[in-house]
């Protein structure tokens, strides 16, 4: 209905169709119709407020005010037994920032070494168990696979057994005299003392080839450190009792990705496969230039998933070795557990604990930046 203009004792008034809101003198109908859309709009937005509220004092309560109350404790020598918002905890600042990062010492010498170990760690079980997870599902989701459901449960069982109890299980095949030693045995390979084997596995490649002496390094690896490590330390590679805590991470991880991959590969038109099909193109074409473009926003959530999980790993080194042998299966988050409940220092355990997170949103933010569209941004800022 077309708005029509009144005058009411020489006001002009302005009315819209039934039941709008009469408009205040000197507005206009249309200005009249946006005040009550804001109106309606903040009158929403109040409801659901009144309905997320709980949600977000639950989340407010349990997780904000932990962080904040960790991130106080960073900044004191606290050992656990009194009120750290007293007195009686000491006020340090950033001595437990320095003492792990700048001062020379055993804090740093152990930060950087868990570091290092946690970094060969992530560098290959992430790589491995997305390549390892999309294959499966690549696998499973041919429609002439014959039990394509038993195979999917099969690949799926290790990621909901127990992490305790499938540590406790490689903790009895990695043995000396164990079923993997045994197997290497039948074909003339002497296994080593998987649990007890400090030695890192590129110093013992190079070693092999005559490159460098892993006992007694010489020349620009070992004249020069970061962080109380020399530069050969931080390219050993991961030790030998580390590979199995990588073996252990992929076999048990990637059952649950491959769901994801499955999920996302079912979800993708047939009319591009098809289309693709009828250009003539072979399946790595298909695979390159139609599945994991259609799978990006997957792959993502798939590292960044992985990237996360792999650096807060924790329980299976608890498990098989408490960082050893020679701190070479120690990480960050089994440190910052160590610092607090064993030498009661939570001050430097919740430190570690931040440095551990801030390290988490640098590479997930990367990994973000890497992975992104730029054809789509190209043509955005054209």
């Amino acid at each position: 209905m077309p708005f029509r203009t009144m005058r009411v004792s020489g006001v002009p008034r302005t009315t819209g169709s039934p039941g709008a809101p009469d408009s205040a003198p000197g507005e206009t109908g249309t200005t009249a119709q946006a005040r009550a859309r804001r109106a309606g709009l903040r009158g929403e937005g109040a409801w659901g407020w009144m309905f997320v509220s709980p949600m977000v004092l639950v989340l407010g309560l349990f997780m904000v005010l932990p962080i904040l109350m960790a991130l106080w404790v960073s900044l004191l020598h606290w050992d656990g037994q009194s009120n750290p918002f007293s007195g009686q905890a000491d006020f340090v600042g950033l001595d437990n920032y320095r003492s792990l990062l700048t001062q020379d010492g055993l804090d740093r010498t152990l930060f950087a070494t868990s570091l290092r170990n946690n970094l060969y760690y992530v560098l290959l079980t992430v790589p491995l168990q997305t390549v390892l997870a999309l294959g499966l599902a690549l696998i499973v989701n041919q429609k002439m696979l014959r039990g394509r459901g038993a195979f999917r449960t099969t690949f799926f069982f290790p990621s909901v057994t127990s992490s305790i109890a499938v540590s406790t299980v490689f903790l009895f095949l990695f043995q000396g005299s164990g079923a993997v030693n045994s197997m290497l045995s039948w074909i003339g390979v002497k296994g080593p003392n998987w649990f007890a084997d400090p030695r890192g596995v590129l110093s013992l490649v190079l070693g092999g080839l005559g490159i460098v002496d892993p006992e007694r390094p010489t020349g620009l690896l070992a004249d020069h450190s970061t962080l109380g490590l020399s530069w050969f330390e931080w390219l050993s590679g991961p030790s030998v009792a580390m590979c199995t805590l990588i073996l252990l991470a992929v076999w048990t991880t990637s059952g649950s990705f491959m769901l994801i991959f499955l999920a996302a590969l079912q979800n993708i038109p047939r009319e591009l496969e098809e289309s693709a099909a009828m250009e003539g193109v072979n399946r790595r074409q298909m695979l390159r230039y139609v599945t994991l473009p259609a799978l990006r926003p997957v792959l993502f959530l798939v590292l960044t998933l992985g990237l996360i999980s792999t650096w807060q790993v924790f329980d299976q080194v608890y498990v098989m070795g408490q960082g050893a042998p020679g701190n070479t299966t120690l990480t960050p988050a089994f440190l910052s557990y160590s610092a607090g409940f064993d030498n009661a220092d939570f001050g430097q355990g919740a430190a570690i604990a931040f440095i551990l997170l801030a390290l988490i949103l640098v590479l997930t933010a990367f990994q973000r930046w890497a992975l992104r569209e730029r054809g789509a941004r190209t043509r955005r800022n054209r």
